[in-house]
């Protein structure tokens, strides 16, 4: 068997893993229609998927008062949590996740979502003990700060020379980038394969399916 190139894996959550980039487009969007803000389109709407809530939100209707950013939230909140009940994960995510747990990979999560939102979603997916770490926007910088992945390689003991950070958008790739460790993209979320590639990742999947052979040959 040929020598693992990593030793922790941490991925992205929305867009990565789980089906849920639509429907937060839809709810960026609902939020401002609540407000009488400009409604972002979907292009606009997805690009932001990745930040925290806070910054997402100031990205995605620049020039607003400050004020009026947690209303924003809120709105956004209200219309996710309505709908993330049906969210599911991409086809053949589980099954590779147990595959590299079982390769003695160290799996980690670093998500633009709460904490409170992240612990709810692996809840619902039965995947809260499958990670052995996870950070979450609100607890640490935002994407592309490097701090979700120099955190998560201090707790787990890991070098980032042998991290590799897998996530659907740039802010992930970039992030990846600033902290040092590799990146893989994945074409199949929130950003496009041209825009994932300007960053220069490993690879970009099309699939959950070609992600996991990817990491079974190459990993």
């Amino acid at each position: 068997m040929a020598k693992k190139k990593f030793d922790l894996i941490v991925f992205d959550w929305d867009g990565t893993l789980m089906d849920s980039t639509s429907t937060i487009v839809t709810c960026i969007q609902a939020a401002a229609r609540d407000l009488g803000l400009p409604v972002p389109d979907d292009k606009q709407a997805a690009y932001v998927i990745g930040l925290g809530l806070a910054e997402a939100m100031q990205a995605v209707v620049p020039g607003l008062e400050a004020k009026h950013y947690p209303h924003m939230v809120e709105r956004y909140r209200y219309h996710y949590l309505t709908k993330d009940k049906g969210l599911t994960l991409f086809e053949g995510a589980r099954e590779m996740l147990a595959d590299l747990a079982h390769e003695g990979y160290f799996l980690a999560v670093a998500t633009g979502k709460s904490r409170v939102g992240l612990n709810r979603a692996l809840d619902a997916a039965n995947l809260l003990s499958v990670f052995d770490a996870t950070r979450c926007a609100d607890e640490t910088f935002s994407k592309p700060h490097p701090a979700m992945l120099q955190e998560l390689t201090r707790e787990l003991g890991q070098d980032m020379r042998r991290t590799l950070m897998i996530g659907d958008t740039t802010h992930d790739l970039q992030m990846a980038a600033n902290a040092g460790a590799a990146g893989v993209g994945v074409h199949y979320g929130a950003h496009t394969a041209p825009e994932l590639q300007a960053l220069d990742p490993l690879f970009i999947a099309s699939s959950v399916s070609d992600l996991h052979t990817w990491l079974r040959d190459n990993a």
